[in-house]
């Protein structure tokens, strides 16, 4: 998620997920806040790396530490999320991402 800061409003927030196959779950593998956040999202845009806003599933990532694997309870959000994305990349996009904040 990202998104401007103003007096009493939340910061900005960002978490990046690493999936290859073969790994049991995807593993957060950054995570911040305010210019953190901003770095990650553009360090993610600057190596082509698709930036989904979802700022539901975003506070339920922030919870889970560096370098371990999401949880089972956001299994089904993200392997939603990571199915629209491969659709993407083979041509067979839908319009819109699917609902993550709905966990």
């Amino acid at each position: 998620m990202n998104r401007p800061e103003h007096p009493g409003e939340q910061r900005a927030e960002a978490v990046a997920l690493a999936y290859n196959a073969g790994q049991s779950a995807p593993t957060v593998v950054a995570k911040g806040r305010g210019l953190i956040a901003a770095e990650i999202i553009s360090r993610a845009k600057e190596a082509g790396v698709y930036v989904h806003e979802s700022p539901e599933l975003v506070a339920l990532l922030m919870q889970v530490d560096i370098d371990a694997r999401i949880p089972p309870e956001l299994y089904v959000a993200v392997a939603e999320l990571l199915a629209w994305l491969y659709s993407i990349e083979a041509g067979t996009e839908k319009k819109t991402a699917p609902k993550t904040g709905a966990v």
